[in-house]
């Protein structure tokens, strides 16, 4: 059974950074498409950033220049480093794992990320 578990998440003051991680335990990690989405109150669930199987990463507009999305195949790992926070990067953060070849996409319980002004 594939497992997804966030961590990282808070509370930081505007301009602030948090890293976030999820670890994942149930697939050939290296084999996964990992994402991370996120869903802030009142809003729908948008793309944050997302890293292929061969390490290419991609972001959501919002993000652009501010995250930084990286894996680490050794460690079952993804990481999504969060610099410059807006209080409108406030939402709760999931990673996804998607096994190359499988229609399928897991999702983690997710964590909160509350940025203040």
């Amino acid at each position: 059974q594939v497992q997804l578990v966030e961590s990282g998440g808070g509370s930081v003051q505007a301009g602030g950074s948090l890293r976030l991680s999820c670890a994942v335990s149930g697939t050939i990690f290296r084999l996964n498409t990992m994402t991370w989405y996120r869903q802030g109150p009142g809003k729908q669930r948008e793309l944050v950033a997302g890293i292929s199987i061969g390490g290419s990463p991609n972001y959501g507009d919002s993000v652009k220049g501010r995250f930084t999305i990286s894996r680490d195949n050794a460690k079952n790992t993804v990481y999504l480093q969060m610099n410059s926070l807006k209080s409108e990067d406030t939402a709760v953060y999931y990673c996804t794992a998607k096994h190359w070849g499988d229609e399928r996409t897991t999702w983690g319980q997710g964590t909160q990320v509350t940025v203040f002004s």
